[in-house]
């Protein structure tokens, strides 16, 4: 059984929760994080934004949520697998991993609504999560399909699920999704290096908290 959480030694994992939490208090006390206007004014994603050189809202909307549930549910992922990823990469690798793939799911979501022309305020730390799946993905797969207790079975059948429930769930943000785990896939596939499993060697690595 896949054991879950992060230990003290995921600092950067934790590091992103409290910044995610902390932005997310600052909405509520400045308008209230579900409204559109208020989103949009303190950093949220839109493309006529993005088309004007406002590109730091490509990293901004990564640490904002509509609403409690929305930041709820990403922060738990994050605890579930993120400190798994920064213990197999290392701390900078996991966080080159994390923004990088949420930057590069904004610009596909900007991309995709463009070409639509549905266009929509986005924000949330999903794409970088998704990011985060697919290296776990990629780093499971160049090593043959299991590191310590992670499987390749476990994060298949895990993003696939958080796919499925995207697509089945209106307002949701899928491109961004994919394109944050196709990236994360990408990412993995290039930093990943065999000698970081010994890391998972560590007595810290079964000190886990909830």
């Amino acid at each position: 059984m896949m054991e879950l959480g992060i230990s003290k030694r995921n600092y950067v994992v934790i590091g992103i929760i409290i910044i995610n939490i902390v932005y997310f208090l600052f909405l509520e006390t400045h308008g209230g994080s579900e409204d559109t206007m208020v989103m949009l004014r303190y950093g949220a994603c839109f493309p006529d934004n993005i088309k004007s050189g406002e590109y730091y809202r490509l990293i901004t909307s990564m640490f904002m949520h509509f609403g409690i549930e929305h930041i709820a549910n990403n922060m738990l992922i994050l605890v579930l697998l993120g400190g798994k990823l920064e213990d197999i990469m290392g701390h900078f690798k996991f966080f080159i991993i994390y923004m990088l793939s949420g930057i590069l799911a904004n610009l596909a979501s900007d991309w995709a609504q463009t070409m639509t022309g549905d266009f929509a305020v986005s924000a949330g730390a999903s794409g970088a999560i998704f990011g985060v799946v697919g290296a776990l993905l990629a780093s499971l797969v160049l090593s043959k399909g299991k590191i310590k207790n992670l499987s390749l079975y476990q994060i298949v059948v895990s993003l696939g699920l958080m796919l499925y429930a995207g697509f089945k769930t209106t307002g949701v943000d899928n491109i961004a999704h994919v394109g944050g785990a196709v990236s994360g896939v990408f990412i993995g596939l290039i930093l990943y290096k065999e000698d970081k499993k010994s890391e998972l060697q560590s007595d810290e690595y079964y000190d886990r908290i909830l």
